[in-house]
Protein backbone atom coordinates (compact mmCIF):
# COMPACT_ATOMS: atom_id res chain seq x y z
CA UNK A 1 0.00 0.00 0.00
CA UNK A 2 2.69 2.33 1.03
CA UNK A 3 4.60 1.93 -2.89
CA UNK A 4 0.77 2.05 -4.32
CA UNK A 5 0.62 5.50 -2.68
CA UNK A 6 3.44 7.00 -3.16
CA UNK A 7 3.16 5.75 -7.27
CA UNK A 8 -0.29 7.17 -6.89
CA UNK A 9 1.27 10.81 -5.85
CA UNK A 10 3.54 10.73 -8.96
CA UNK A 11 1.01 10.42 -10.97
CA UNK A 12 -1.05 13.24 -9.59
CA UNK A 13 1.81 15.45 -10.10
CA UNK A 14 2.90 14.62 -13.26
CA UNK A 15 -0.32 15.69 -14.37
CA UNK A 16 -0.68 18.68 -12.95
CA UNK A 17 2.54 20.23 -14.33
CA UNK A 18 1.43 18.77 -17.67
CA UNK A 19 -1.56 20.65 -17.06
CA UNK A 20 0.23 23.93 -16.72
CA UNK A 21 2.01 24.08 -19.87
CA UNK A 22 0.67 26.32 -21.65
CA UNK A 23 -2.24 25.80 -24.76
CA UNK A 24 -0.44 27.82 -27.61
CA UNK A 25 3.17 26.17 -26.76
CA UNK A 26 3.17 24.34 -30.44
CA UNK A 27 2.50 27.44 -32.09
CA UNK A 28 5.45 29.28 -30.83
CA UNK A 29 7.97 26.34 -31.98
CA UNK A 30 10.06 25.83 -34.84
CA UNK A 31 9.71 28.31 -38.29
CA UNK A 32 7.25 31.27 -37.99
CA UNK A 33 6.39 30.36 -41.45
CA UNK A 34 5.84 27.08 -42.68
CA UNK A 35 7.27 26.76 -45.94
CA UNK A 36 6.13 24.45 -48.94
CA UNK A 37 7.38 21.95 -51.06
CA UNK A 38 7.77 22.14 -54.83
CA UNK A 39 5.70 25.56 -55.15
CA UNK A 40 7.30 28.10 -57.65
CA UNK A 41 7.52 32.08 -57.15
CA UNK A 42 6.28 33.93 -59.27
CA UNK A 43 2.54 32.58 -58.87
CA UNK A 44 2.26 31.14 -62.25
CA UNK A 45 -0.87 31.96 -63.92
CA UNK A 46 -2.72 29.10 -63.94
CA UNK A 47 -1.31 25.69 -62.17
CA UNK A 48 -3.25 21.96 -61.67
CA UNK A 49 -1.69 19.76 -59.87
CA UNK A 50 -2.54 15.70 -59.93
CA UNK A 51 -2.49 13.39 -56.93
CA UNK A 52 1.11 11.76 -58.71
CA UNK A 53 4.29 12.36 -57.70
CA UNK A 54 7.90 11.41 -59.83
CA UNK A 55 11.17 11.12 -58.62
CA UNK A 56 14.29 12.13 -60.61
CA UNK A 57 17.59 10.13 -60.45
CA UNK A 58 20.39 12.46 -62.12
CA UNK A 59 21.85 9.97 -64.04
CA UNK A 60 19.01 9.07 -65.70
CA UNK A 61 17.01 12.77 -66.12
CA UNK A 62 17.84 14.54 -69.22
CA UNK A 63 16.13 17.54 -71.59
CA UNK A 64 15.47 16.16 -74.83
CA UNK A 65 15.17 18.88 -77.82
CA UNK A 66 11.88 18.69 -80.31
CA UNK A 67 11.96 21.85 -81.79
CA UNK A 68 14.71 24.39 -82.77
CA UNK A 69 17.56 25.11 -81.12
CA UNK A 70 20.54 27.40 -80.25
CA UNK A 71 23.74 27.65 -78.22
CA UNK A 72 21.71 29.54 -75.29
CA UNK A 73 19.26 26.48 -75.28
CA UNK A 74 21.79 24.04 -74.71
CA UNK A 75 24.11 26.25 -71.98
CA UNK A 76 20.26 26.82 -70.36
CA UNK A 77 20.15 22.83 -70.26
CA UNK A 78 23.53 22.58 -68.57
CA UNK A 79 22.62 25.25 -66.23
CA UNK A 80 19.69 23.87 -64.95
CA UNK A 81 21.16 20.32 -64.89
CA UNK A 82 23.16 21.81 -62.04
CA UNK A 83 20.67 23.17 -60.29
CA UNK A 84 18.00 20.64 -60.42
CA UNK A 85 20.31 18.03 -58.59
CA UNK A 86 21.89 20.14 -55.99
CA UNK A 87 22.02 17.87 -52.48
CA UNK A 88 21.64 18.83 -49.33
CA UNK A 89 25.26 19.67 -47.30
CA UNK A 90 24.00 16.80 -44.93
CA UNK A 91 21.15 14.40 -44.41
CA UNK A 92 18.28 16.36 -42.38
CA UNK A 93 15.21 15.69 -40.98
CA UNK A 94 12.40 16.62 -42.90
CA UNK A 95 9.01 17.61 -40.94
CA UNK A 96 6.88 16.60 -43.25
CA UNK A 97 6.31 13.73 -45.65
CA UNK A 98 4.43 12.25 -48.75
CA UNK A 99 0.91 10.29 -48.24
CA UNK A 100 1.03 6.82 -49.22
CA UNK A 101 -2.12 7.65 -50.90
CA UNK A 102 -0.06 8.80 -53.51
CA UNK A 103 1.34 7.11 -56.35
CA UNK A 104 5.20 7.40 -57.31
CA UNK A 105 7.02 6.77 -60.72
CA UNK A 106 9.90 8.01 -62.71
CA UNK A 107 10.60 11.05 -64.98
CA UNK A 108 13.56 10.43 -67.52
CA UNK A 109 12.60 13.61 -69.97
CA UNK A 110 11.71 16.84 -70.17
CA UNK A 111 10.76 17.25 -73.77
CA UNK A 112 10.98 20.96 -75.45
CA UNK A 113 9.99 22.57 -77.65
CA UNK A 114 10.45 26.06 -79.36
CA UNK A 115 8.22 27.15 -82.21
CA UNK A 116 9.98 29.60 -83.12
CA UNK A 117 13.82 30.23 -84.13
CA UNK A 118 16.36 31.48 -80.73
CA UNK A 119 16.13 35.46 -81.13
CA UNK A 120 19.79 36.89 -80.51
CA UNK A 121 18.52 39.62 -77.94
CA UNK A 122 15.88 39.87 -75.72
CA UNK A 123 13.50 42.73 -75.96
CA UNK A 124 10.47 45.02 -74.21
CA UNK A 125 7.53 42.64 -76.43
CA UNK A 126 9.89 39.17 -75.91
CA UNK A 127 7.08 36.61 -75.56
CA UNK A 128 7.88 34.78 -72.38
CA UNK A 129 4.47 32.60 -71.83
CA UNK A 130 5.39 28.87 -71.83
CA UNK A 131 3.33 25.85 -70.92
CA UNK A 132 4.19 22.55 -68.72
CA UNK A 133 3.05 19.10 -68.55
CA UNK A 134 4.56 16.34 -66.20
CA UNK A 135 2.52 13.21 -65.99
CA UNK A 136 3.41 9.61 -66.12
CA UNK A 137 7.62 9.20 -66.67
CA UNK A 138 7.49 12.67 -69.27
CA UNK A 139 7.35 15.98 -68.84
CA UNK A 140 6.70 19.10 -71.90
CA UNK A 141 7.83 22.38 -71.86
CA UNK A 142 6.86 24.33 -74.54
CA UNK A 143 6.45 27.63 -75.78
CA UNK A 144 6.96 30.29 -78.77
CA UNK A 145 10.31 31.70 -77.78
CA UNK A 146 13.38 31.21 -76.14
CA UNK A 147 12.91 33.82 -73.57
CA UNK A 148 9.70 31.61 -72.61
CA UNK A 149 11.89 28.14 -72.49
CA UNK A 150 14.11 30.03 -69.68
CA UNK A 151 10.99 31.08 -67.63
CA UNK A 152 9.51 27.88 -68.29
CA UNK A 153 13.27 26.10 -67.29
CA UNK A 154 13.37 28.19 -64.22
CA UNK A 155 9.89 26.83 -63.39
CA UNK A 156 10.22 23.07 -63.78
CA UNK A 157 13.40 23.75 -61.46
CA UNK A 158 11.27 25.42 -58.85
CA UNK A 159 8.49 22.31 -58.90
CA UNK A 160 11.62 19.86 -58.31
CA UNK A 161 12.25 19.58 -54.92
CA UNK A 162 14.46 17.45 -52.29
CA UNK A 163 12.71 14.12 -50.51
CA UNK A 164 12.65 14.24 -47.18
CA UNK A 165 16.23 11.91 -46.75
CA UNK A 166 18.05 14.86 -48.39
CA UNK A 167 19.06 13.54 -51.67
CA UNK A 168 15.88 12.13 -53.66
CA UNK A 169 14.37 14.87 -55.98
CA UNK A 170 11.00 14.66 -56.41
CA UNK A 171 8.30 16.42 -58.50
CA UNK A 172 4.56 16.52 -58.31
CA UNK A 173 2.40 15.90 -62.16
CA UNK A 174 0.99 19.11 -62.76
CA UNK A 175 -0.32 20.94 -65.75
CA UNK A 176 0.88 25.00 -66.15
CA UNK A 177 0.06 28.17 -68.19
CA UNK A 178 2.02 31.11 -67.54
CA UNK A 179 2.93 34.64 -69.09
CA UNK A 180 3.52 38.21 -67.31
CA UNK A 181 1.23 40.66 -66.13
CA UNK A 182 3.89 43.60 -66.87
CA UNK A 183 6.43 43.51 -69.77
CA UNK A 184 9.28 45.80 -67.71
CA UNK A 185 10.30 43.64 -64.56
CA UNK A 186 13.37 45.12 -63.48
CA UNK A 187 16.48 45.51 -61.19
CA UNK A 188 18.19 48.87 -60.69
CA UNK A 189 21.66 48.34 -59.13
CA UNK A 190 23.99 51.35 -58.63
CA UNK A 191 27.22 51.00 -58.96
CA UNK A 192 28.84 54.34 -58.31
CA UNK A 193 28.37 55.06 -54.53
CA UNK A 194 30.79 51.68 -54.11
CA UNK A 195 32.12 49.66 -57.00
CA UNK A 196 30.83 46.04 -57.39
CA UNK A 197 32.87 43.30 -58.65
CA UNK A 198 31.49 41.69 -61.66
CA UNK A 199 30.98 38.49 -59.76
CA UNK A 200 28.25 40.43 -57.50
CA UNK A 201 26.82 41.47 -60.46
CA UNK A 202 26.29 38.46 -62.07
CA UNK A 203 24.90 36.76 -58.90
CA UNK A 204 22.73 39.07 -59.13
CA UNK A 205 21.57 38.21 -62.46
CA UNK A 206 21.33 34.48 -61.48
CA UNK A 207 18.92 36.01 -58.67
CA UNK A 208 16.80 38.24 -60.95
CA UNK A 209 16.48 35.09 -63.36
CA UNK A 210 15.26 32.95 -60.31
CA UNK A 211 12.75 35.41 -59.93
CA UNK A 212 11.28 36.03 -64.12
CA UNK A 213 12.94 39.82 -63.45
CA UNK A 214 13.61 40.51 -67.12
CA UNK A 215 15.74 44.28 -66.78
CA UNK A 216 18.60 45.05 -65.62
CA UNK A 217 19.37 48.74 -65.09
CA UNK A 218 22.95 49.60 -64.49
CA UNK A 219 23.16 53.30 -62.98
CA UNK A 220 26.83 53.29 -63.97
CA UNK A 221 27.95 56.45 -62.51
CA UNK A 222 27.58 59.35 -60.70
CA UNK A 223 28.85 61.95 -58.66
CA UNK A 224 30.59 60.03 -56.69
CA UNK A 225 32.88 57.88 -59.22
CA UNK A 226 33.03 57.02 -62.71
CA UNK A 227 33.89 53.48 -63.47
CA UNK A 228 32.90 53.22 -66.57
CA UNK A 229 36.15 52.86 -68.59
CA UNK A 230 35.82 54.86 -72.34
CA UNK A 231 37.89 54.15 -75.13
CA UNK A 232 37.07 58.00 -76.37
CA UNK A 233 37.85 59.31 -72.92
CA UNK A 234 39.83 57.40 -71.22
CA UNK A 235 40.84 59.91 -68.44
CA UNK A 236 36.94 59.82 -67.00
CA UNK A 237 37.66 56.92 -65.43
CA UNK A 238 41.30 57.09 -65.19
CA UNK A 239 41.01 60.53 -62.77
CA UNK A 240 36.82 59.25 -62.10
CA UNK A 241 37.15 56.04 -60.35
CA UNK A 242 37.51 55.15 -57.11
CA UNK A 243 41.06 53.05 -58.63
CA UNK A 244 42.52 51.32 -61.21
CA UNK A 245 40.74 48.09 -59.51
CA UNK A 246 37.54 49.67 -59.59
CA UNK A 247 36.98 50.12 -63.18
CA UNK A 248 34.36 48.21 -65.99
CA UNK A 249 36.52 47.40 -68.78
CA UNK A 250 34.64 46.95 -72.32
CA UNK A 251 35.11 43.33 -71.78
CA UNK A 252 33.51 43.22 -67.99
CA UNK A 253 30.24 45.14 -69.62
CA UNK A 254 30.18 42.57 -72.68
CA UNK A 255 30.12 39.90 -69.92
CA UNK A 256 27.39 41.26 -68.18
CA UNK A 257 25.56 41.88 -70.94
CA UNK A 258 25.97 38.35 -72.54
CA UNK A 259 25.39 36.85 -68.69
CA UNK A 260 21.89 38.52 -68.56
CA UNK A 261 21.29 37.65 -72.60
CA UNK A 262 21.38 34.13 -71.34
CA UNK A 263 19.03 34.68 -68.66
CA UNK A 264 16.50 36.76 -70.42
CA UNK A 265 17.86 39.65 -68.89
CA UNK A 266 18.07 43.04 -70.77
CA UNK A 267 21.13 45.15 -69.61
CA UNK A 268 19.78 49.42 -70.08
CA UNK A 269 22.90 51.05 -68.89
CA UNK A 270 21.96 54.56 -67.14
CA UNK A 271 24.06 58.08 -68.03
CA UNK A 272 22.32 60.54 -65.76
CA UNK A 273 23.21 64.32 -66.59
CA UNK A 274 23.36 67.26 -66.35
CA UNK A 275 23.29 66.54 -62.80
CA UNK A 276 24.73 63.54 -60.94
CA UNK A 277 28.12 64.28 -62.73
CA UNK A 278 30.81 65.78 -60.38
CA UNK A 279 32.93 63.10 -61.08
CA UNK A 280 33.31 63.70 -64.43
CA UNK A 281 34.89 67.05 -63.85
CA UNK A 282 37.74 65.07 -63.03
CA UNK A 283 38.11 63.55 -66.48
CA UNK A 284 40.21 66.84 -67.97
CA UNK A 285 37.10 67.86 -70.05
CA UNK A 286 37.30 72.38 -70.39
CA UNK A 287 34.66 73.68 -69.35
CA UNK A 288 32.19 70.32 -68.53
CA UNK A 289 30.83 71.27 -65.01
CA UNK A 290 29.57 74.56 -63.98
CA UNK A 291 31.81 76.69 -61.70
CA UNK A 292 30.32 78.28 -59.01
CA UNK A 293 29.45 82.14 -58.16
CA UNK A 294 32.21 82.26 -55.88
CA UNK A 295 35.56 82.01 -57.70
CA UNK A 296 37.22 80.61 -54.43
CA UNK A 297 35.29 77.75 -53.44
CA UNK A 298 36.35 75.54 -56.13
CA UNK A 299 32.46 74.31 -56.34
CA UNK A 300 31.04 72.96 -59.29
CA UNK A 301 27.62 72.56 -60.45
CA UNK A 302 25.96 70.25 -63.53
CA UNK A 303 27.07 70.26 -66.84
CA UNK A 304 27.63 73.85 -68.28
CA UNK A 305 24.57 74.11 -70.68
CA UNK A 306 25.47 77.12 -72.44
CA UNK A 307 29.04 75.19 -74.07
CA UNK A 308 28.67 74.18 -76.99
CA UNK A 309 31.82 71.65 -76.77
CA UNK A 310 29.78 69.80 -74.40
CA UNK A 311 27.18 68.25 -76.36
CA UNK A 312 30.25 67.05 -79.11
CA UNK A 313 31.79 65.22 -75.95
CA UNK A 314 28.25 64.08 -74.89
CA UNK A 315 27.52 63.29 -78.26
CA UNK A 316 30.84 61.17 -78.68
CA UNK A 317 30.21 59.14 -74.95
CA UNK A 318 26.43 58.23 -75.55
CA UNK A 319 27.74 56.72 -78.99
CA UNK A 320 30.43 54.54 -77.33
CA UNK A 321 28.07 53.37 -75.00
CA UNK A 322 25.44 52.94 -77.64
CA UNK A 323 27.43 51.13 -79.44
CA UNK A 324 28.81 48.60 -76.72
CA UNK A 325 25.12 47.66 -74.59
CA UNK A 326 22.86 45.77 -77.22
CA UNK A 327 19.29 47.74 -75.87
CA UNK A 328 17.86 49.78 -77.88
CA UNK A 329 16.86 51.55 -74.44
CA UNK A 330 19.14 54.43 -72.65
CA UNK A 331 18.43 55.92 -69.62
CA UNK A 332 19.47 59.57 -69.52
CA UNK A 333 18.64 60.35 -65.85
CA UNK A 334 17.77 64.29 -65.64
CA UNK A 335 16.85 63.70 -61.82
CA UNK A 336 17.56 66.02 -58.47
CA UNK A 337 19.50 68.82 -60.92
CA UNK A 338 20.89 71.56 -58.33
CA UNK A 339 20.34 74.85 -60.48
CA UNK A 340 22.08 77.18 -57.97
CA UNK A 341 25.57 77.46 -59.80
CA UNK A 342 23.19 77.82 -63.19
CA UNK A 343 21.40 80.72 -61.14
CA UNK A 344 25.05 82.46 -59.89
CA UNK A 345 27.09 82.05 -62.78
CA UNK A 346 27.50 84.82 -65.16
CA UNK A 347 28.61 83.66 -67.86
CA UNK A 348 25.50 81.00 -67.76
CA UNK A 349 23.41 84.18 -66.96
CA UNK A 350 24.26 86.32 -70.06
CA UNK A 351 23.65 83.53 -72.37
CA UNK A 352 20.21 83.15 -70.99
CA UNK A 353 19.73 86.73 -71.36
CA UNK A 354 21.06 86.72 -74.88
CA UNK A 355 18.65 84.04 -75.55
CA UNK A 356 15.86 85.24 -73.89
CA UNK A 357 15.14 82.66 -71.30
CA UNK A 358 13.43 83.50 -68.62
CA UNK A 359 14.69 81.32 -66.15
CA UNK A 360 16.36 78.11 -65.13
CA UNK A 361 13.68 75.74 -66.35
CA UNK A 362 14.53 76.88 -69.68
CA UNK A 363 18.14 76.47 -69.67
CA UNK A 364 17.28 72.88 -68.82
CA UNK A 365 14.87 72.34 -71.54
CA UNK A 366 17.34 73.87 -73.59
CA UNK A 367 20.25 71.38 -72.63
CA UNK A 368 17.49 68.19 -73.12
CA UNK A 369 16.60 69.74 -76.24
CA UNK A 370 20.11 69.48 -77.43
CA UNK A 371 20.47 65.91 -75.91
CA UNK A 372 17.27 64.52 -77.42
CA UNK A 373 18.64 65.55 -80.65
CA UNK A 374 21.80 63.02 -80.30
CA UNK A 375 19.54 60.57 -78.77
CA UNK A 376 17.61 60.21 -82.15
CA UNK A 377 20.27 60.44 -84.08
CA UNK A 378 21.45 57.10 -82.42
CA UNK A 379 17.94 56.21 -82.48
CA UNK A 380 17.33 55.08 -79.23
CA UNK A 381 14.48 55.26 -76.90
CA UNK A 382 15.56 57.69 -73.82
CA UNK A 383 14.10 56.65 -70.55
CA UNK A 384 14.18 59.75 -67.88
CA UNK A 385 13.03 60.33 -64.46
CA UNK A 386 9.99 61.82 -63.63
CA UNK A 387 11.47 65.27 -63.14
CA UNK A 388 11.66 66.16 -67.05
CA UNK A 389 7.94 65.57 -66.80
CA UNK A 390 6.86 67.17 -64.20
CA UNK A 391 8.87 70.51 -65.35
CA UNK A 392 7.40 70.28 -68.58
CA UNK A 393 10.37 69.48 -70.56
CA UNK A 394 9.14 68.95 -73.53
CA UNK A 395 9.50 64.60 -74.49
CA UNK A 396 8.69 62.99 -77.39
CA UNK A 397 5.88 60.50 -77.29
CA UNK A 398 8.47 57.90 -77.46
CA UNK A 399 9.46 59.07 -74.25
CA UNK A 400 9.53 56.71 -71.20
CA UNK A 401 8.81 58.26 -67.84
CA UNK A 402 10.50 56.60 -64.55
CA UNK A 403 8.10 57.62 -61.66
CA UNK A 404 9.75 57.77 -58.60
CA UNK A 405 8.40 59.80 -56.15
CA UNK A 406 4.66 60.15 -56.67
CA UNK A 407 2.52 57.44 -56.12
CA UNK A 408 0.48 55.24 -58.53
CA UNK A 409 -2.88 58.02 -58.82
CA UNK A 410 -1.12 60.94 -59.43
CA UNK A 411 1.92 60.70 -61.60
CA UNK A 412 1.65 57.57 -63.44
CA UNK A 413 -1.94 58.75 -64.51
CA UNK A 414 -1.05 62.08 -65.69
CA UNK A 415 2.18 60.92 -67.60
CA UNK A 416 -0.14 57.60 -69.15
CA UNK A 417 -2.77 60.64 -70.36
CA UNK A 418 -0.24 62.47 -72.21
CA UNK A 419 0.72 59.61 -74.12
CA UNK A 420 4.20 58.49 -72.48
CA UNK A 421 4.88 55.09 -71.55
CA UNK A 422 6.08 54.39 -67.61
CA UNK A 423 8.04 52.40 -65.77
CA UNK A 424 7.16 52.79 -61.79
CA UNK A 425 9.35 52.63 -58.45
CA UNK A 426 8.00 54.80 -56.43
CA UNK A 427 7.45 52.41 -53.73
CA UNK A 428 10.00 49.95 -54.50
CA UNK A 429 13.34 51.47 -53.07
CA UNK A 430 15.74 48.53 -51.77
CA UNK A 431 17.73 50.62 -50.14
CA UNK A 432 14.84 51.95 -47.60
CA UNK A 433 14.98 49.37 -44.50
CA UNK A 434 12.75 48.25 -42.10
CA UNK A 435 13.17 46.17 -39.30
CA UNK A 436 10.45 42.41 -40.26
CA UNK A 437 9.13 41.59 -42.95
CA UNK A 438 9.30 44.72 -44.71
CA UNK A 439 9.56 42.72 -48.18
CA UNK A 440 4.87 42.80 -47.03
CA UNK A 441 5.60 46.88 -48.28
CA UNK A 442 6.61 45.96 -51.65
CA UNK A 443 4.02 43.24 -52.01
CA UNK A 444 1.18 45.40 -50.92
CA UNK A 445 2.40 47.91 -53.74
CA UNK A 446 -0.01 46.27 -56.79
CA UNK A 447 -0.52 48.56 -59.64
CA UNK A 448 -3.08 46.79 -61.57
CA UNK A 449 -6.40 47.70 -60.67
CA UNK A 450 -4.88 51.86 -61.43
CA UNK A 451 -3.26 51.14 -64.78
CA UNK A 452 -5.21 48.13 -66.16
CA UNK A 453 -4.55 47.11 -69.27
CA UNK A 454 -2.82 50.17 -70.36
CA UNK A 455 -0.09 49.28 -72.99
CA UNK A 456 1.42 52.52 -71.95
CA UNK A 457 2.07 50.87 -68.40
CA UNK A 458 5.24 48.86 -69.21
CA UNK A 459 5.94 47.64 -65.32
CA UNK A 460 8.33 48.50 -62.67
CA UNK A 461 11.77 48.45 -61.13
CA UNK A 462 12.83 47.51 -57.98
CA UNK A 463 16.08 50.16 -57.32
CA UNK A 464 19.04 49.33 -54.92
CA UNK A 465 20.76 52.78 -55.00
CA UNK A 466 24.76 51.67 -53.06
CA UNK A 467 25.12 54.46 -50.82
CA UNK A 468 25.19 51.68 -47.71
CA UNK A 469 25.48 48.40 -50.06
CA UNK A 470 28.93 47.27 -51.51
CA UNK A 471 29.53 43.58 -52.04
CA UNK A 472 29.44 41.94 -48.38
CA UNK A 473 25.80 43.16 -48.19
CA UNK A 474 24.05 43.71 -51.50
CA UNK A 475 22.62 39.93 -51.65
CA UNK A 476 21.05 39.33 -49.23
CA UNK A 477 19.44 43.13 -48.63
CA UNK A 478 17.77 42.86 -52.01
CA UNK A 479 16.66 38.98 -51.31
CA UNK A 480 14.22 38.45 -50.87
CA UNK A 481 12.71 41.90 -50.79
CA UNK A 482 13.18 42.56 -54.67
CA UNK A 483 11.43 38.32 -55.27
CA UNK A 484 8.45 40.42 -53.66
CA UNK A 485 8.43 43.15 -56.46
CA UNK A 486 8.89 39.95 -58.96
CA UNK A 487 5.75 38.72 -58.17
CA UNK A 488 4.17 41.81 -58.04
CA UNK A 489 5.05 42.16 -61.79
CA UNK A 490 4.61 38.96 -63.18
CA UNK A 491 1.94 37.14 -61.17
CA UNK A 492 -2.00 37.99 -62.27
CA UNK A 493 -3.21 37.26 -58.81
CA UNK A 494 -1.79 38.02 -54.89
CA UNK A 495 -2.28 36.21 -52.13
CA UNK A 496 -0.16 37.21 -49.42
CA UNK A 497 -0.86 34.91 -46.87
CA UNK A 498 0.11 32.27 -49.50
CA UNK A 499 2.64 34.44 -50.98
CA UNK A 500 4.39 34.12 -47.64
CA UNK A 501 4.90 29.93 -47.44
CA UNK A 502 6.49 29.73 -50.69
CA UNK A 503 8.61 32.60 -50.18
CA UNK A 504 9.96 30.80 -47.07
CA UNK A 505 11.04 28.17 -49.72
CA UNK A 506 12.15 30.41 -52.50
CA UNK A 507 14.62 31.89 -49.48
CA UNK A 508 16.09 28.18 -49.43
CA UNK A 509 16.13 28.09 -52.48
CA UNK A 510 18.05 30.66 -53.32
CA UNK A 511 20.44 30.02 -50.68
CA UNK A 512 21.09 26.37 -52.32
CA UNK A 513 21.95 28.12 -54.82
CA UNK A 514 24.41 30.50 -53.91
CA UNK A 515 22.73 33.43 -53.19
CA UNK A 516 22.83 34.98 -49.61
CA UNK A 517 19.22 35.85 -49.17
CA UNK A 518 17.76 36.53 -45.78
CA UNK A 519 15.22 35.37 -43.75
CA UNK A 520 12.21 36.87 -45.18
CA UNK A 521 8.92 36.84 -42.44
CA UNK A 522 11.37 35.62 -38.95
CA UNK A 523 12.57 32.40 -37.22
CA UNK A 524 12.64 29.81 -40.07
CA UNK A 525 14.87 26.76 -40.86
CA UNK A 526 16.17 25.89 -44.50
CA UNK A 527 16.31 22.17 -44.59
CA UNK A 528 19.05 21.52 -46.77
Amino acid sequence: MHYYGLFFNVLIICSILLSSVPQSLNQNVGPLVKMTNGQVWPKPLFQHNFDEYLTLEPENFHFNITGHSCDDLQDAFKRYNHMLFLKAKKTFKHHTSLSTNFTFGKLEVLNVQITNPCENYPSLNMDEKYEIKINNSCGLLLASSIWGIFRGLETFSQLVYLGTDGSTFVIQSTSIVDYPKFRHRGFLLDTSRHYLPIEIITKTLDAMSYSKMNVFHWHMVDDNSFPFQSSVFPNLSERGAFGHSAIYTKNDVKYVIEHAKRRGIRVIPEIDTPGHSLSWGLGGIPGLLTPCSDPHSNRFGPIDPTVEENYNFIRMLLSEVNGLFQDKYLHLGGDEVDTSCWSTNKKIQMFMLRNNMSDIVELEKYYFANIFNITQNLRTVPIVWEELFDENIHLDPNVVVQVWKSDLNSSVSKVMKCGHPVIFSSCWYLNYINYGADWLNFYRCDPTDIVGENRLFLGGEACMWGEFVDETNLLPVSWPRASAVAEVLWSHVLNETEAKHRLEEHVCRMRRRGIPAQPASGPSYCHY
